[in-house]
């Protein structure tokens, strides 16, 4: 149900009708028939009145309370929206009637939810919802009135009672069960009472505070002080930062900065279920939102594994309910398979894995249990069971709370309270005992084993020249990082066991571990999830490259936790839907640049690792590495258009559009590739922007052209996106960094040389207004389907060659790129044959077949086959070495990796193959270009 503050469920207050819909094994049978024969109310039907006996003969404080309000329960059996209203009437009372008031309406909806409850009416939600509820308002209530007598005493600077909406910037946050709607029938009620310092003058500061500070005493007095009528809630401030030095009511700027600097897991744990309960509710939301970064970590938090084990060690040593499971006397709550067993379990998860997915988010403990089924976190039928014992437990908790009204969770410690107790639940006390003892054996099994960490196995024998150095290391330093590292130990040596070459795996092992900055998080998610230490010793066996870029950017092994890791590629369209989203969620600017870092970071490692394992082929990995550039740029340049306007007005004119040209234009990237990108702009002839700092067309685009650069490559927490070259524009580095539309479309006509038009040939409009992405890819086309002389264009082609080969040789024998025969020249036919046919093609095999086609290469053939060959061991390359291919440095996993992603058995064959092909190649673009060879 939706109470004022937000509470998860299903919405609304409860309308059900007159209390008929009794479940006769449920019903409760008096445990004192005397005392059940006493408790009459008028009117009741022969149900009711059962249940009425059964409830008074077990439980004292409800016979108690059934007397005192006999008459406004014979109405109330007869239409439960009676407790609705009561929790209305809340809002209306004096502050002369506030203290007894609210103790009747908590007697009056406490009658109705024992009663609904027992009696089999409401689910277990509804009475924990609308007990919450009750809470909310007594809370709000109680507050309002302290300010109201604060402010017209004269005590709160600058306002008078009329102006205490707002209750003055105070609010009051709900936690624990209350914060998730979850109260239970004599529950205590947790909150952290704040207000905005930024609402006080400094001179007002001081007084203002002790205002506040006496609000909150106030208010906690009027809940949970002892009357003649009872007490409304029992109030619990200790969760708020430090509370041992700090008042009751706290800044929240200073709150902040304590959960910034010293905020525990514990903390962030509890914050899971928080939400604004009273006074300023929009305040109050507003804090939780600071708060997100701190609750919700980036990355997947296994971490909180262990930290939420110690806090249970630490909670059963202090309350000494760390014991096997006897049912006299086990506390429901803190006992072993216990209800906070299940709330640790539910949050734990929650806390790993809600930072990188908002929908793991509830407050509630079985609508968490439930998303986190559905999402794959937790195994349907675990999470079925635990919300049913869950449900269970807190349905015992009720019982044994409503006898005496006491705050206890614990069974009865002999045998008439254990008869009680059966009485009150409509069973016969055996079949209870079996049941309860059944259902915390199986919520400790359940739950017991994602905590407890497992002992060490022992460590294949490995070498320790290596690995004495490990202590050393950054990653390892910690006492934490090592103790985590000890566990997960063994399987990474049995992993590297298993390798192809193990001493060169433990190689790279230690490069990678040498590397890594700090250990907890990454080893703690290697120990929660078995299978990403294998994935480990896969990738730093085969890619040394890959290796050292998952030193510095380990947590992009987050990824793989996901359901989908190893799916198929979504596409383009389902990316940028993906990514808008990510962006979305960030609130400035900077906050947007770093989340595009790190989801990108994690697409790139994905296909990496498909390339790796061989479920792509190198073509494919060309295309997904494309696919999430663009996806990257189409994101991205509403985002930095959006801020740039805001300091110097929307673009003048039409906009501008990013042309993407070589590897980004062609949708053929590398792991490694920059982005070659050209902004054209069209001012329609608007002079200036319209923006608090007005700029000229030409300088508004020329520096918005640098902001976009600065967006991608620019260092920032998450690394840089990518490099960016702007050396294809027009007239190069000499030429303006942003192009107007009318000036490039003259350059490409009159001044181009004949390689920008073969460059242009591979040019996609990636980002921008749709109609003047059209036009440009109109101008494209024209100029690619200008007339072309085919001698004058070999003769230029030979020329060239000629710089090229004098510019820079190949490197080595396993050049892909550069060289006789290899990518480059084939290129540079395939892009001259583009032109000679007129086509606006940007693929190399359409382009060797126009150049035969127009009599410019008679073995195309031969020059498509270098291309695929030199194509894929350049894809593979760059996948594990930054530099060229030097296989006796690579390790036996990286050169079986290259061999296989071209297609060969070993490097020694696809040495042969890759010499006769491109030699084959150098032969027909000799021939092509009328050289000698």
């Amino acid at each position: 149900m939706q109470g004022r503050g937000g509470i998860d469920g299903a919405g609304g207050p409860v309308t059900l009708g007159a209390m008929t819909a009794l479940i006769p094994l449920t019903l409760p049978r008096p445990f004192d028939p005397e005392a059940g024969a006493r408790a009459v109310v008028p009117g009741a039907t022969p149900d009711q009145a059962a249940l009425i006996a059964g409830a008074a003969g077990c439980a004292p404080f409800l016979a108690a309370g059934i007397a005192k309000e006999a008459a406004w329960l014979a109405d109330a059996l007869q239409d439960l929206s009676l407790a609705e209203a009561e929790i209305a009437r809340v809002r209306g009372l004096s502050p002369n009637a506030l203290s007894a008031g609210l103790r009747q309406v908590k007697r009056r909806v406490g009658l109705i939810c024992a009663l609904a409850d027992l009696g089999g009416v409401w689910p277990l939600e509804t009475v924990t919802e609308t007990l919450t509820r009750l809470a909310d308002a007594a809370c709000d209530a109680a507050l309002r009135a302290a300010l109201h007598a604060l402010a017209a005493r004269g005590k709160l600077p600058g306002l008078d009672p009329e102006d205490l909406a707002d209750c003055a910037g105070m609010t009051v946050l709900a936690m624990g069960k209350m914060g998730a709607g979850e109260l239970n029938y004599s529950s205590d009620i947790d909150l952290i009472c704040l207000f905005d310092e930024a609402r006080w003058d400094p001179a007002d500061f001081p007084e203002a505070r002790a205002a506040l500070i006496r609000a909150t005493r106030t208010m906690c007095t009027t809940l949970s002080d002892r009357a003649a009528e009872g007490y409304v809630f029992r109030t619990d401030l200790r969760l708020r930062p430090n509370p041992s030095v700090t008042p009751v009511c706290v800044g929240m700027e200073a709150a902040e900065r304590y959960y910034e600097a010293q905020g525990r897991t514990w903390e962030r744990a509890a914050f899971i279920k928080a939400r604004a309960c009273a006074g300023d509710l929009a305040g109050g939301q507003a804090f939780l939102e600071t708060l997100r970064p701190f609750v919700w970590r980036r990355h997947l938090d296994f971490a909180a594994i262990e930290d939420a084990h110690d806090m249970r060690l630490a909670i059963r040593a202090h309350k000494g309910t760390g014991g096997p499971i006897t049912l006299p006397g086990h506390d429901m709550k803190l006992g072993r398979g216990g209800i906070r067993e299940i709330e640790f379990f539910t949050q734990t998860r929650q806390l790993i894995a809600g930072g990188r997915d908002p929908g793991l988010r509830p407050r509630g403990t079985v609508a968490a249990l439930n998303v986190l089924a559905q999402k794959g976190w937790v195994d349907p039928a675990l999470s079925a069971a635990l919300q049913d014992h869950y449900r269970a437990h807190r349905t015992i908790e009720h019982r044994v709370q409503m006898v005496r009204d006491a705050q206890t969770h614990s069974l009865p410690t002999g045998p008439d309270g254990f008869d009680r107790l059966a009485a009150m639940m409509g069973t016969d006390t055996a079949a209870l005992k079996r049941d309860l003892t059944e259902r915390l054996e199986a919520v400790h099994r359940g739950t017991e084993g994602f905590f407890a960490p497992a002992a060490p196995s022992p460590v294949p024998e490995i070498d320790d020249d290596i690995t004495a150095a490990w202590p050393s290391y950054p990653a390892l330093r910690s006492p934490r990082g090592a103790a985590v590292f000890e566990r997960i130990r063994p399987a990474l040596m049995e992993g590297l066991s298993r390798a192809a070459a193990p001493a060169e795996a433990l190689h790279a092992l230690d490069g990678f571990l040498r590397g890594l900055p700090t250990g907890v998080q990454l080893f703690s998610l290697f120990e929660a999830n078995p299978h990403l230490g294998q994935l480990l010793i896969d990738i730093v066996a085969t890619s040394p490259s890959l290796a050292r870029y998952l030193s510095g950017n380990a947590a992009v092994f987050d990824a793989v936790i996901g359901g989908d890791f190893f799916g198929p590629w979504p596409g383009a369209a389902a990316l940028e839907a993906e990514l808008a989203a990510r962006l979305q969620a960030e609130a400035d600017y900077e906050a947007r640049l770093d989340a595009a870092r790190f989801w990108q970071r994690e697409w790139h490692f994905r296909i990496g690792v498909h390339h790796l394992r061989g479920l792509i082929s190198c073509d494919d990995a060309a295309l997904q590495y494309a696919d999430l550039a663009r996806t990257c740029l189409r994101a991205l340049w509403p985002v930095i258009q959006d801020a740039f306007a805001a300091r110097h007005g929307a673009p003048p004119g039409r906009g501008a559009v990013i042309l993407g040209m070589g590897s980004v234009g062609a949708g053929r990237m590398g792991a490694g590739s920059d982005l070659d990108l050209i902004l054209i702009y069209d001012a329609a002839g608007a002079e200036m922007s319209e923006g608090p700092r007005p700029l000229a067309s030409r300088p508004y685009y020329a520096r918005l052209t640098q902001a976009l650069i600065t967006a991608l490559s620019a260092p920032m927490a998450q690394g840089r996106l990518y490099e960016v070259d702007l050396r294809l524009r027009p007239s190069g580095n000499a030429g303006p960094v942003a192009t107007s539309i009318a000036a490039f479309e003259a350059y490409q006509r009159e001044d181009a040389w004949l390689w920008e038009h073969m460059a242009l040939s591979r040019g996609t409009a990636l980002a921008g207004p749709n109609d003047l992405m059209r036009d440009v890819e109109a101008i494209r086309a024209r100029i690619l389907a200008l007339p072309r002389d085919i001698e004058r264009m070999r003769t230029e082609l030979r020329e060239m060659r000629a710089r090229i080969a004098a510019a820079k040789g190949p490197a080595g024998p396993w050049e892909a790129k550069v060289g006789r025969g290899r990518l480059q020249e084939i290129e540079l036919i395939a892009q001259a044959g583009t032109l000679l046919a007129g086509a606006a093609t940007r693929e190399v095999g359409p382009g060797l077949e126009a150049a035969a086609a127009a009599g410019l290469l008679r073995a195309a053939e031969d020059c498509a086959r270098a291309y695929g060959l030199c194509f894929s061991l350049q894809m593979a390359t760059r996948l594990v070495t930054a530099g060229p291919l030097e296989p006796e440095a690579l390790g036996a996993a990286g050169r079986a990796f290259v061999a296989r992603a071209c297609g060969a058995p070993d490097l020694d064959t696809l040495a042969g193959h890759l010499s006769e092909a491109c030699e084959r190649a150098g032969v027909a673009i000799d021939d092509a270009l009328d050289e000698a060879p």
